[in-house]
């Protein structure tokens, strides 16, 4: 049983859903209501976020802030996103895009533009994100007429991307967006060649990529050892290693630690497998 405990407008309302705190949004969800109504969850156009009890007041104020509209954009996006990726997203999407979105717009209107570092990694190296914040550009600019840039897409993609986990925090995906691209420059430098970037063995390289960052701020990485196929590594693909060892060395200094040798090992036969398929374009 949902319960009002808190008119914040006609629009947004504070209340407790069997005991949990939420933001219920939705238009006119809170017309004609006081507290102790109840509020039904069956209406498909009705947003429900849970929040923590201590944080209740303060997101509900920063919630009050943004119009309405940007929360349905919102919501149009992560149904889009839901459809065409493989994972559920996190609600705190809904208040984090719905607030860049709102300030996107405002400083589109003024001429302000401001530029995403990230642009190129997201683009290229989380293709499916990027081509929901494309398709979800053309929907706001058909259905809401806001014409925004397109680099909003690398910043919607961006959002979707961090809210594949419970961290909420901005920091962590763009800390694990630099980390992944800086991999991959490393890599690239090295080969001294142009990558192909449509092959099947940047994508693995990149699916990689990928995953051993994930792994490397979750605390997850490879920790077993095997001496014999670290050898045997070193010994078949030596220009390959070289690579994968200069990156565990720039890790382990700009982070304090120390990559594990199997992690370096599962690097160097993708780097192995890109630097062959690289060469062989280049015969």
């Amino acid at each position: 049983m949902i319960l009002v405990k808190k008119i914040l407008n006609s629009s947004v309302v504070l209340v407790d859903n069997d005991g949990q705190e939420m933001i219920a949004l939705g238009k006119g969800i809170g017309y004609g209501k006081k507290n102790g109504d109840i509020i039904s969850d069956s209406v498909v156009d009705k947003i429900f976020l849970p929040i923590e009890a201590k944080k209740s007041t303060h997101f509900a104020e920063l919630v009050n802030e943004i119009p309405i509209k940007f929360f349905e954009i919102t919501k149009e996006i992560v149904s889009l996103a839901e459809t065409e990726l493989s994972y559920q997203l996190n609600p705190s999407i809904y208040l984090t895009l719905s607030d860049h979105l709102h300030f996107a717009v405002e400083r589109n209107e003024k001429g302000i533009n401001t530029s995403n570092r990230l642009y190129w990694e997201i683009k290229n190296y989380y293709p499916k994100e990027y081509h929901v914040g494309e398709v979800a550009l053309k929907q706001i600019k058909e259905k809401h007429s806001f014409n925004l840039p397109e680099e909003e897409a690398s910043n919607i993609a961006f959002h979707l991307i961090n809210a594949q986990s419970d961290i909420a925090e901005d920091q962590d995906g763009l800390r694990k967006a630099k980390l992944v691209g800086t991999i991959v420059n490393m890599v690239r430098y090295s080969i001294q060649h142009n990558l192909d970037t449509n092959s099947i063995h940047y994508t693995r390289f990149i699916t990689h990529v990928r995953f051993f960052v994930d792994r490397f701020f979750s605390g997850g990485l490879i920790q077993e050892k095997e001496d014999e196929l670290y050898r045997q590594m070193w010994s078949l693909y030596p220009a390959a290693m070289e690579v994968a060892t200069k990156v565990k060395s720039y890790v382990d200094q700009a982070y304090n630690t120390k990559i594990p040798e199997n992690e370096i090992v599962y690097l160097g036969v993708h780097i192995n497998r890109l630097m062959n398929h690289t060469l062989l374009n280049k015969e």
